[in-house]
């Protein structure tokens, strides 16, 4: 008899984690296996001796990784060695837990903002590693590149079946909505809400010509589920929509605006940074792998 599935993802329940419960919920094949998904609360992963608590209490044997030390813009700017420290101890105390422990794959979460900031587009898997990245998030994203080049080495060393997803722009329910910290979307929505409930102007920080990819959280959860049943590759996979459904952020904004019926003006502050231009990913890859997956317009 087969050993029973035991999933452990940590940052179940945020943006992504908690998608992927609804999804995991819907799932048939879901029902033979045993998923467990962490909060902060269950053990701080920056301290390795928490860590070992939670995979001795779980005993996982596989591993979705996507908690991680992350926010906004002006936040990642504002804490470049914090985001650099904290992700980089967390994901060295994760992936040696399950080296240790045995566990039979590890699926950790990247993110577009990583790949280099000087770049021909569309970027893929390809070209991680060819530049430095821009260094708005300089502390985040060699934090995050570093999860690429340790997958390659616990699996060369030791047979580890590690691998990373790197999604575009998330977006979705229970994301956070902090005008400071949070991600494009949220924030954006709560600065209309403002606007509306005061009766005056909607800012947008920057000149909101930036172009992005949105993926909403429940695709992506469940993208990332098959790639912990199917994909067999170390290197990493995009997750995302297709090049010809980058927008830039002002029509996001626009969006909102008309979603909420707001009456007021769209103004864009200049002073504020506008991060990347563009970073537009290509899902080939993904595509040779999944041609007739539908994404949420």
């Amino acid at each position: 008899m087969a050993a029973p599935v035991v999933v452990m993802v940590t940052g179940g329940t945020g943006l992504v984690g908690k998608a992927m419960q609804k999804v995991i919920s819907e799932d048939p094949q879901a029902k033979d296996e045993k998923w467990i998904f962490l909060s902060s609360k269950d053990g701080d992963l920056v301290d390795r001796k928490a860590t070992e608590a939670v995979f001795e209490k779980y005993k996982p044997t596989h591993v979705i990784h996507l908690a991680a030390r992350v926010g906004g813009l002006f936040h990642n700017m504002a804490k470049k060695v914090e985001f650099y420290r904290e992700n980089t101890i967390m994901n060295d105390n994760i992936m040696e837990c399950c080296r240790i422990n045995g566990v039979k794959k590890l699926v950790s979460c990247l993110s577009t903002c990583i790949f280099p900031d000087k770049t021909t587009y569309p970027i893929d898997e390809t070209m991680l590693h060819n530049g430095p990245p821009h260094p708005s998030n300089l502390g985040y994203s060699i934090a995050k590149r570093m999860v690429d080049c340790m997958n390659h080495c616990y699996n060369e060393q030791y047979g580890c079946q590690f691998t990373s997803i790197i999604p575009t722009n998330v977006y979705g329910p229970h994301d956070n909505f902090n005008i400071q910290d949070g991600h494009v979307i949220p924030g954006l929505i709560h600065k209309c809400y403002l606007a509306k409930q005061k009766g005056e102007d909607m800012q947008l920080w920057g000149t909101g010509k930036p172009m992005r990819q949105f993926i909403f959280s429940e695709d992506l959860a469940r993208l990332t589920v098959w790639v912990l049943r199917e994909y067999k590759e170390i290197d990493p996979i995009i997750l995302s929509v297709g090049e010809e459904d980058e927008v830039p952020i002002c029509d996001v904004a626009k969006m909102i605006c008309d979603a909420m019926d707001f009456k007021g003006e769209l103004v864009c502050d200049t002073t504020k940074a506008d991060g990347q231009f563009k970073k537009t990913a290509s899902n080939k890859k993904l595509r040779t792998y999944k041609p007739d997956y539908k994404f949420k317009p």
